[in-house]
């Protein structure tokens, strides 16, 4: 049995709400000051623990209202090594916060099962470098052995499984599939794309996806494309081939400007959720094989609900 058989967002359970954009509603919509645009460091106050159960509260409102499952993603996209010494956490201290992290996401998981719905705990996992950058990228080993270190904490957990969130590039994507298969917990990774519907290496979409399936024995128990507009992807998603049966989740900007403008950006694009939800459904089409939705940067709990409201009604 491969390690994907045993999430049911791929076993048929229907449609699974994942959260927004957890970092730019802390920023914009609190005025809380993240350095390095991390979010992990609310683990460490019982003040920043309930902000985050409350942010949880608000997507699980809307799995409970389309009796729909959960991805938990833990608030640990910055939480690897590198960038967990630009914020002064010890490797002691970065395996316990991943930790801390997963035991929040199993308080979340208990309220969901009260409800009778279907929760799924993921280990969030970003980029070793920014998020919109690809400059010096990894080989796979290098990303392997980088990655390796909190993937290997969500492995000591009760985590289902780990998300790479907003990969750049195709190597970086193959070491961590291939940290979580010698880890033994399955994986999903999620590229950005930038409006051409490449990924910030140039290289399209879909040809991503073929080359970490190829390079790890197809070991990804899926892939997802998040922090871009659907105005970005759709033409990508006119490639035909396999790969569409691959892609299962979407977590979409808010805004359609690029990662280049979003980043001189000091207010925040929250878009139309509308025209965001009717966007994805406009692509549903070519998407036979999503099951898991939510949202990234600008996007909060409305505009998630109207994704899945959307998504449901079709």
């Amino acid at each position: 049995m491969s390690h994907r058989d045993s999430l049911p967002q791929l076993a048929g359970a229907g449609l699974f709400v994942t959260d927004g954009g957890l970092e730019t509603e802390l920023v914009f919509h609190d005025g809380i000051d993240l350095p390095a645009f991390a979010a992990f460091p609310l683990l460490d106050s019982p003040e920043g623990r309930d902000r985050l159960r409350r942010y949880y509260d608000g997507y699980l409102a809307i799995a409970r209202k389309h009796n729909a499952g959960f991805v938990i993603e833990t608030p640990t996209w910055r939480a690897n090594p590198d960038w967990a010494v630009q914020l002064g956490y010890s490797p002691e201290q970065l395996d316990a916060v991943n930790r801390a992290a997963v035991d929040l996401a199993e308080e979340v998981r208990a309220t969901a099962m009260a409800d009778g719905l279907t929760a799924v705990v993921s280990g969030c996992a970003g980029p070793r470098g920014d998020g919109y950058d690809p400059r010096d990228a990894m080989t796979a080993d290098e990303a392997e052995r980088y990655h390796a270190v909190q993937i290997g904490t969500f492995a000591d957990t009760t985590a289902d499984q780990v998300t790479a969130i907003t990969m750049t590039n195709a190597p970086e994507g193959i070491g961590i599939v291939r940290a979580a298969s010698a880890a033994g917990i399955p994986a999903a990774v999620s590229f950005t794309v930038e409006t051409d519907g490449r990924l910030p290496t140039g290289q399209p979409l879909h040809e991503a996806i073929e080359q970490v399936d190829a390079e790890t024995e197809s070991s990804a128990a899926y892939f997802m494309v998040n922090c871009a507009h659907p105005t970005h992807f759709a033409e990508a998603l006119d490639h035909d081939g396999a790969w569409l049966t691959r892609l299962v989740g979407l977590r979409a900007n808010a805004s359609s400007k690029s990662h280049a403008e979003l980043d001189e950006s000091t207010d925040l694009d929250e878009g139309d959720p509308d025209d965001l939800a009717n966007r994805h459904t406009g692509l549903r089409h070519r998407l036979a094989a999503v099951t898991v939705l939510g949202g990234c940067c600008g996007t909060d709990a409305r505009h998630v609900a109207a994704i899945c409201a959307a998504w449901s009604a079709e």
